[in-house]
């Protein structure tokens, strides 16, 4: 059932959750059910966070945040295929194949469901990092290091637990910078374990 308002916004009442309508401004907010608690949590879970930014982390957290980029996923990759021998060539095509499965699955998702990023959607709250889109969920970033960290697993040189420590790290210095809600990370992980397991199977 919906209504119109005094104000001009439109009120729906979907499943035991009030969503609110601003047809002029095109912004649709939850006032309460089951996902407007979810969602909360998740604010909630994003902002303690802030609790615990010192500047070491800080920088710290950037530098993770920017070696979970695309353009270090391939320049690692390219090293990789350049090096010349067979395990070389065998992480870096499993590399590819997970970036790009992760990528694959994660952009079009990010694009149409369009959650906002947190410095948009929290009135006062600020990224410590520059966010490469408007888009929130699911995390890119998490997606494609996790995909990494799966496609690495039982592979020598220590190449699965050194991938799977750094993918912890880019996951949490999404959350830790405010580029990400703790949801969208999470949803990130899940993406980037389906994308490291499909390219276990195309890269044997």
């Amino acid at each position: 059932m919906s209504q119109d308002r005094d104000d001009g916004t439109l009120a729906f009442d979907a499943g035991g959750a009030s969503i609110a309508a601003d047809p002029a401004e095109g912004v649709v907010a939850l006032r309460q059910g089951r996902l407007a608690r979810i969602l909360s949590l998740d604010e909630a879970l994003l902002l303690a966070f802030r609790r615990i930014h010192r500047p070491g982390l800080t920088r710290v957290a950037r530098a993770l945040t920017a070696i979970g980029d695309a353009r270090c996923w391939t320049a690692a990759g390219l090293v990789l295929l350049a090096s010349g021998n067979a395990a070389g060539v065998h992480l870096g095509l499993r590399l590819a194949a997970a970036t790009l499965l992760a990528t694959a699955l994660s952009q079009p998702l990010k694009r149409g469901l369009a959650r906002a990023r947190p410095d948009s959607s929290i009135a006062g709250f600020e990224a410590l990092a520059a966010n490469p889109d408007r888009f929130s969920f699911p995390s890119g970033h998490s997606a494609a290091a996790v995909a990494v960290a799966v496609a690495f697993a039982g592979e020598p040189l220590g190449a699965g637990p050194a991938s799977l420590l750094l993918a912890a790290g880019i996951a949490l210095s999404r959350v830790y910078l405010g580029a990400h809600y703790p949801l969208d990370v999470g949803a990130g992980v899940i993406l980037g374990v389906l994308a490291g397991l499909a390219s276990r199977m195309l890269v044997g």
